[in-house]
């Protein structure tokens, strides 16, 4: 059984992740730090055709990956009242966070989407040691050598705390799967009925510790979500850094989606690093028009994904006191 593209509009959904908690600061000086950085590059994204912006914070002195809420309530507002895409709050944050502060921002904002990530692993970014010689801030070098001895941890049981929790009030999510073991582990929160239908189901290649980034790599997820999920699922590929746009553009080839931006490669072309999302973003939807495949809106992925919408989300309106 095969998956229908977009849940059978036959449209693409574009997703843009912001900034993340990958990259650090000393790799690009593009990347979004501060609230009005991360807002006008998740506006740009917007603008570019993206319907679904996925976000992380930073702290706006040093750069490295916060959980905290009130840094989220410095540009979700500004997010929310520029643009009508879906906001996607991480449960991921960043590593060596606790379960409690990386879902601190998804549980008081309650957004219309969250991503969870489906299964602990291994999750190395220390490779990108051998490629640098400088760095700005103290913390990149170690934040980077740590994951040489971490483990990202997403047991069961922090799985179901999440999507019992954040999934009461609607919220919907971006299942991250990173190897076929996690694809395996949605099936299994299928099964029991703590999730529901259309599942929004991301395949996350080229992380050391997760599925490679060979085209049969991609194409042994797609085969066994199809086998697990048949038509209840709506499918939608990343892949890290050079290898964003050959394989997104395979999964979109499949009858696939999107997801571009700076937390998943900081280039545009080779050997050019991007300066905005925006500039991502357009090349994608490029790509996709070239293809005769068209762009879904922010509206027509609430219908896909099953969405509850913006108004009963927590995210404050700008200017406005945040809803108790």
């Amino acid at each position: 059984m095969s998956s229908k593209p977009s849940a059978g509009t036959g449209k693409v959904i574009v997703s843009c992740a912001v900034t993340g908690a990958i990259h650090v600061p000393s790799m690009t000086p593009h990347l979004p730090i501060g609230p009005d950085q991360i807002a006008e590059s998740a506006i740009g994204a917007a603008e570019a055709g993206a319907a679904i912006l996925h976000l992380h914070a930073r702290d706006p002195e040093d750069g490295r990956p916060t959980p905290d809420p009130e840094v989220f309530a410095r540009f979700l507002p500004e997010i929310q009242a520029s643009t009508d895409a879906v906001i996607n709050i991480t449960t991921g944050g960043g590593h060596g966070m606790t379960l409690e502060e990386r879902t601190a921002a998804a549980r008081r904002f309650r957004p219309e989407l969250c991503s969870l990530n489906m299964g602990s692993m291994n999750f190395g970014l220390f490779p990108a040691l051998d490629r640098m010689d400088d760095f700005r801030h103290e913390w990149e070098p170690a934040y980077l050598r740590m994951t040489r001895d971490f483990i990202f941890k997403n047991t069961f049981e922090d799985i179901e705390s999440i999507v019992s929790d954040l999934g009461a009030d609607g919220t919907r999510f971006e299942f991250e799967c990173y190897d076929v073991n996690h694809l395996y582990n949605l099936a299994h929160f299928l099964d029991k009925g703590l999730v529901r239908p259309p599942l929004f189901v991301q395949s996350v290649l080229g992380i050391l510790g997760g599925i490679g980034t060979d085209p049969e790599d991609l194409m042994h997820m797609k085969r066994t979500a199809d086998r697990l999920f048949g038509d209840d699922y709506v499918w939608s590929v990343l892949a890290a850094g050079r290898h964003q746009t050959r394989l997104v553009t395979m999964g979109a080839i499949l009858g696939g989606n999107v997801r571009v931006g700076l937390e998943d490669s900081i280039y545009l072309a080779k050997g050019v690093l991007a300066e905005s999302n925006a500039q991502q973003v357009e090349k994608i939807v490029r790509i996709l028009r070239e293809l005769s495949l068209e762009i879904a809106t922010p509206a027509e992925v609430r219908e896909m994904l099953g969405l509850k919408g913006r108004d009963r989300t927590a995210i404050p309106t700008k200017g406005k006191p945040e809803p108790v």
